[in-house]
């Protein structure tokens, strides 16, 4: 009966519990279920889990062991906005993994074994706006054009990883990005270094926890924060002369020098040339004359 007192139609009743059936029966074993969202959290899951209805949207499998995330069962959820993978075992063999979820807008990959982002890791994420890869103690390279596709990244986490080293364009050349999250990594702060520490200071993005993105090697700027590193390294760089900067210089003095002197020869050797043809000339006009006399 409806709240009204009408019998409701047999046909609608049957159409409602055979779809909460079909939901229950589809959630993954352990996981509970809602509307369009899956979440799978704290399950000490081994394997991405199976029978995930495919219109889900909302994938939450954080806090689990899972090392490997198949990129074929994920292609089948197309509709997928949102995974959040942290906490669990996932390493460094994510390429193409992403291929099939191209809607996808948030993606949580924090507190795993990560060692390297390359291209082909997240260049199939078109609409990605946020990325958080903190916390992976492991991940010590991110390629240079690692984001080249995805320029829609507003929010982007790398802090508390292995990393001593950004190309500046890897972020500058993203045009959305607000957000940009650099704190207790092992940076590197070297003369390479100078260009991405002039855009930190230089640009509108975010930086949380600015704090704590200092120096960690070489030792003389370890703990320095960055606006103090720029002034350093803008001293050493481009006013003090390195060993091998002296050597360059002496190089090119050598090659300017040498390449004067073989110049000199050579001027000589045709000013001796021209004035030898010159007086057989007069030498031969001179017989000519005599023998007419």
């Amino acid at each position: 009966m409806s709240p009204s007192g009408r019998p409701q139609p047999l046909s609608l009743v049957f159409l409602l519990g055979m779809g909460m059936a079909s939901e229950r029966i589809n959630c993954p074993s352990r996981c509970s279920c809602q509307y369009l969202e899956v979440n799978c959290t704290g399950q000490q899951l081994q394997e991405f889990p199976a029978a995930i209805p495919l219109d889900t949207r909302q994938l939450i499998l954080a806090a689990n062991n899972i090392s490997y995330l198949p990129a074929v069962e994920l292609s089948f959820l197309a509709d997928l906005v949102y995974l959040d993978c942290r906490k669990n075992l996932l390493g460094d063999d994510l390429d193409f993994t992403f291929i099939g979820v191209a809607k996808l807008v948030y993606l949580d990959l924090s507190f795993n074994n990560l060692t390297q982002v390359t291209f082909s890791t997240f260049s199939h994420l078109l609409s990605l706006v946020v990325l958080k890869i903190s916390d992976n103690p492991n991940l010590v390279a991110i390629e240079k054009d690692a984001f080249a596709n995805n320029t829609w990244l507003r929010h982007l986490d790398v802090s508390r990883t292995g990393l001593k080293f950004l190309d500046t364009s890897t972020v500058r050349d993203l045009p959305n990005l607000r957000f940009l999250g650099l704190s207790d990594n092992l940076w590197h702060c070297n003369c390479s270094f100078l260009d991405f520490i002039t855009w930190m200071t230089e640009s509108n993005v975010l930086f949380p926890d600015a704090d704590n993105i200092t120096c960690y090697t070489p030792e003389g700027l370890r703990a320095l924060k960055m606006p103090a590193v720029e002034t350093q390294l803008h001293f050493n760089c481009l006013t003090r002369l390195y060993k091998q900067d002296y050597i360059f210089l002496c190089l090119i003095g050598f090659c300017i020098f040498f390449a004067g002197t073989v110049a000199a020869w050579l001027a000589g050797v045709c000013a001796v040339v021209y004035a030898v043809h010159t007086s057989k000339g007069e030498e031969e006009e001179e017989e000519e004359e005599e023998e007419e006399d």
